[in-house]
Formats: C-alpha cells, structure tokens, sequence
C-alpha cells in the first residue's frame, strides 16, 4: 500500500526514504499550496495543496531529488530531458506554473552552496562572448525556426486579443502595433536592430511605405531576412547588414529593436543608448521591445543559461530608464505586454509538436525535443506566474516632441 502524507504536507516521510527524497518534500510540499500536486515514487505517494484534478508526478530515478535540490529549474529540466520523471496526470505547464506560484526556485538557491554551482555556467557564457553566445542559439538551423515561428518567423512575444488567437494574427498586431507606436509615415528611414527574420521591417515597409535597415549578427537571420525582403516584393527598400548594435550608421528617423537587448550585458548599455541617440534624428523616435525583471534582484534562470540563451539577462525597468535618463532622451510611454506571452508561447509549442516528426532527427533528436519543449513551457510558467516581464518603451531623441492625447 502507498505510503501517503496528508494533504497540506503535514506528517512524516517513510523510513524507506532516502535523505534526499525527504529534504525534496520538506522543501518543495509546503510552498504548493495553491494546487493539487501528488508525486509517486516506488510504493510511496504525496500529496500536497488543495483538493481537486490533481497534477500527478512520476519520478523514475532516485537521482532526482538531489539533483532538483542542487540545480533548482535546471536539475529539473535536467531530469525532464534524461526521463526521470515524467506527468503521469495534468500537464507539465500545470505542474510548472504551480512551481513557479510556489516560488520553489528561490528557496533553492536560498542555499549559497546551490548557487556556487551554477557559477560554471555564467563564466562559460562570459568567456564565449556576445557573438558566439547569440550565433549558438539563432544558427542553430533554419528549418527549427520556420517549424514552431509560423508566418513572418517573429521570435518574439505576441500581442494578443484574446488567448485562442492565431499566432499569425498576435505577431502581425503586435508589428503594426510598434508601428503605430512609432509613428511612421512614408520615407521614415528606420533602424531595426537585432532585426531577426525581418518580419517587422517587410510589414514596415510594405504598410508604412519607410525605407528600413535591419542589423543583426546572427548568419541564419542575416541570409534569410534577405531573401524574405525579396520575397516580399521589398527588397529595394530593406537593406540588411551583418553588424552590432555599435555599428548603426544612420541617421535615422526611427530606431527600433525587440528581443535584442537581452542578450547586452550592463556594460553594453552605455554604448547601446549612445549610439542610439547619435543615429537618431532630432526628432528621431525609438522603441525597445525586451523581455525584462520587475523584481528588485534579477536572477538569471539556469536552465536557459545553459541550455537555449546563454549570456542573456531580462533588464530591470528602472535600468533602462537610468540610460534613457543618462542620455537625455525622453520616456513617453511605457507597456508591460506579459500577458501576451503565455498565448505566443502556446501557439510556438503546438507548432512544435506537430512539425517535429518532420525534422531531422540526427540533428534534432529525442533529448533536443525534450529540451525544447521544456523551454517553452518553463517561458510560460515565467510569463504567468514569475517576476516576468516584456517591456516596450517609446522614447524621444528631445523634450519638445508632440505627444498624442491618447497612446496606442
């Protein structure tokens, strides 16, 4: 019969328990409060938070307990990858959410030894440097992209109308949104930089009628937004450069980039708001479009750091401010788009889901999917339940712009 503790997580664990499996629950029961989560393990079962459709999960290796308590997300995307354990009711969104609502992770690197371990990792990163810490996640090939990103392969958080939207729809909202936000009128000269597929440039240029530059210094991104511009019917009016954010050019009448500063460390920002303020014209505009930390301490998920982004960091609100500050150009609007996230997210991972029997499986295999499913559905914990955030700020390159009475 399966030995059980009582819902709420009061009671004993079995003798039979390792130290490990008995300092897991310890640590992890009484944070799950808010949903019904039930874990097995040999003969023993536990189960904590409330009543109702419990989240079940099976743990198939003993080695996950110490390894959860050691690496916190990343033990367990660890384990997720290697199979030791697996949702044998519910879904792993459910069980990830209620995690993250638990705030599991901290207590986890609330131990100094936890977070020494993780140090290896951050210094790799800082060694390899910007360049190949980007080209290692976005050149990683093409068909990836184009399997799970849909029309436009925009990489980036969505706007969304309501959760069941289209992901064609969220990201076609969400360019012509930032349009808007800029105020683009025909023969703009804009600057995206970090400009991906060039999704927003080819809507820019076929709905706006600017002329636009994109930089970028990933290969994949540099080849392909080339070829999607010309595809397009816009190729004379984007032109695409393979260079760094302190290789602008200019000037521009508008300057934009989305899901390119997380990858700047602190010492990059100086340079990055500089050199934007240079491009720009006097009465130039600029919007950034980031994932950010609304907490006071920015923590950087381990899992991701090694795995999917390394070297990337979610910026405060107060930091960016700070630059803007520093270099005189003015804040006029600031969103908070989190919540659309989860929705993009979804839309990404069910794509996924249904081309991966298509990809190449010597490339892509078995571990690769798991990781990459647990990737996305950890984004969605972050982006429900965490101190998350996906700012765009709008600025100006001087005090007297006319600012609109109602904002976009």
């Amino acid at each position: 019969m399966a030995a059980e503790l009582e819902v709420g997580g009061r009671a004993t664990s079995p003798k039979s328990a390792s130290s490990d499996e008995r300092a897991f629950f310890a640590l992890v029961g009484p944070a799950l409060r808010r949903e019904a989560v039930h874990f097995r393990f040999d003969d023993r079962e536990y189960r904590f938070g409330v009543e109702g459709d419990p989240i079940v999960v099976r743990i198939l290796d003993p080695k996950f307990f110490g390894h959860v308590l050691s690496f916190g997300n990343l033990g367990l995307g660890e384990c997720y990858m290697t199979g030791a354990f697996e949702i044998a009711h519910g879904s792993l969104e459910r069980f990830l959410i209620a995690l993250a609502r638990a705030e599991v992770e901290k207590a986890v690197r609330s131990n100094p030894l936890n977070v020494l371990r993780l140090v290896p990792i951050y210094l790799r990163n800082m060694v390899r440097g910007r360049y190949r810490n980007v080209q290692s996640h976005y050149d990683i090939g093409q068909e990836l992209f184009e399997s799970f990103l849909g029309p436009g392969t925009a990489y980036s958080c969505g706007y969304a109308l309501s959760a069941d939207d289209s992901l064609a729809d969220m990201q076609t909202r969400k360019f012509d949104r930032i349009c808007r936000k800029l105020r683009l009128r025909p023969g703009d000269r804009l600057l995206d930089i970090g400009c991906g597929f060039g999704g927003l440039l080819i809507h820019a240029a076929k709905h706006y009628g600017v002329q636009c530059t994109g930089i970028t210094i990933a290969h994949d991104h540099h080849r392909c937004a080339v070829a999607n511009a010309a595809a397009a019917g816009v190729g004379d009016r984007i032109e695409i450069r393979f260079a760094s954010h302190e290789e602008l050019g200019g000037p521009y009448d508008k300057i934009v980039s989305v899901g390119m500063f997380e990858h700047l460390t602190r010492r990059d920002y100086p340079v990055f708001f500089g050199n934007v303020k240079r491009a720009l014209t006097k009465d130039g505009l600029g919007l950034l479009h980031t994932v950010g930390c609304a907490a006071a301490k920015n923590r950087h998920d381990p899992f991701i750091q090694k795995y999917m982004l390394p070297g990337s960091r979610a910026p405060k609100l107060s930091e960016l401010a700070a630059q803007l500050e520093a270099h005189d150009m003015p804040i006029l609007d600031v969103e908070n788009i989190v919540r659309h996230y989860a929705p993009t997210l979804r839309r990404w991972k069910e794509n996924f889901t249904a081309a991966y029997p298509k990809l190449d499986h010597n490339k892509y295999n078995e571990t690769f999917r798991q990781m990459f499913e647990y990737f996305i559905t950890c984004s969605i914990a972050a982006a429900t339940a965490t101190e998350a955030t996906v700012f765009q700020v709008l600025f100006a390159n001087n005090f007297g712009i006319d600012m609109p009475f109602e904002r976009v």
